[in-house]
């Protein structure tokens, strides 16, 4: 009976992909920032942003040697931000503590920021070949379904039977040697890793799988038991908070104020409207928090709406005040908030719910 190893690699090498923008390369570079942008990111949304980053930033070295404000305006509208800040200081590590060359295993790689076992070991398989096995989202559901793997994935304890589950599967020697097969086990372990990635973002999606495309059907205990629905186990449902504040659109002869958030805490290095707890005084907070002096602001009504985070729901009430200024002096600490054109505040890196306000403003006007 062919394994597990064997169904998927044969599978990969007929129906999987082959024409990524990353794939065909043992640059560890080009193959650590796939990754990275990757995690909680579709593929089609990906591409565009990793050529265009990579055209920015060709190499570690022009990555460490850039501002953290360049990066992050490349990364603006990907997401997940600290995935960007993450890589910059990564960069920078590599630079300083390994001569600007990238680490060569799992166990080194995985130490670097924002880089945990799986993308570790997925840059370790397909840039230097190295036996190890991934775990992200679509190895998960593969599993679970084909094996019956209950429970919650990303509870500890169900991970940790999951990693050896997938340490069971890595193709071995012998796998290497059946009938078909001309590719030594490093060779063999890439093309197997890229094929579980492939089934699970392909055929064994989190909805509407495609199960009669999928080299596993026979053996899938999730199809046998008509289980798809149920596995792998959702995560348990828990309320989200609900958070709210206020973000002010202070508009000034066609420009807009932005202010820099702090590197650490919610939207950490990124330019953003200026928040202001509801129920807050307008314009103390604009003369003690800003700097700014305004004059009669006009206050322009505009609709709440929420942004859902991991961990909270955020709702927003947006203010649009349309302000002139009294102080020559627009900012208390220069560097930390600028007067800048809407248009240009969209290439900025800015948080998702700022390009809302600043693309429905730009339409209304």
């Amino acid at each position: 009976m062919d394994s597990f190893a064997a169904k998927i690699i044969r599978w990969q090498e007929k129906h999987g992909r082959h024409h990524l923008p990353w794939q065909h390369t043992r640059d560890p570079y080009a193959i650590w920032l796939s990754e990275i942008m990757l995690q909680q990111t579709q593929v089609n949304t990906v591409i565009p942003y990793y050529q265009r980053f990579l055209q920015s930033f060709p190499d570690i070295r022009r990555l460490a040697l850039a501002s953290l404000d360049d990066v992050l305006a490349r990364w603006s509208g990907l997401g997940y931000y600290s995935r960007g800040r993450n890589l910059h200081r990564a960069a920078r590590l590599i630079v300083s503590n390994y001569q600007g060359k990238f680490p060569e295993s799992a166990e080194i790689i995985r130490k670097l920021p924002g880089i945990g076992r799986s993308t570790g070991a997925a840059i370790a398989v397909f840039a230097y070949g190295e036996r190890c096995a991934i775990l992200d989202g679509n190895v998960k559901r593969v599993l679970a379904r084909c094996f019956g793997l209950e429970g919650y994935p990303g509870d500890k304890r169900n991970e940790t039977l999951f990693w050896r589950k997938a340490e069971e599967l890595l193709p071995t020697s012998q796998a290497a040697a059946t009938k078909g097969s001309n590719e030594d086990i490093n060779g063999l372990v890439e093309t197997y890793t890229q094929a579980l990635m492939d089934l699970g973002a392909t055929v064994c999606t989190r909805s509407k799988p495609k199960c009669s495309l999928c080299p596993l059907q026979q053996d899938c205990v999730a199809f046998r038991h008509d289980r798809i629905d149920k596995l792998p186990s959702p995560r348990p449902r828990k309320l989200l908070p609900m958070k709210e504040t206020i973000l002010m659109m202070l508009m000034n002869e066609g420009r807009v104020f932005l202010e820099k958030r702090p590197l650490e805490g919610l939207w950490g290095g990124l330019w953003c409207l200026p928040e202001m707890a509801v129920g807050g005084n307008t314009m103390e907070h604009c003369r003690g928090r800003l700097g700014l002096e305004l004059d009669s602001p006009v206050q322009v009504p505009m609709e709440p709406f929420d942004h859902t985070f991991t961990h909270f729901r955020l709702r927003i009430y947006p203010q649009l005040l349309r302000v002139s200024l009294l102080s020559s002096t627009p900012v208390r600490d220069p560097g930390t908030g600028i007067w800048t054109t809407p248009e240009d505040a969209l290439q900025a890196a800015i948080p998702a719910p700022v390009r809302k306000l600043l693309t429905t403003m730009r339409v209304s006007s």
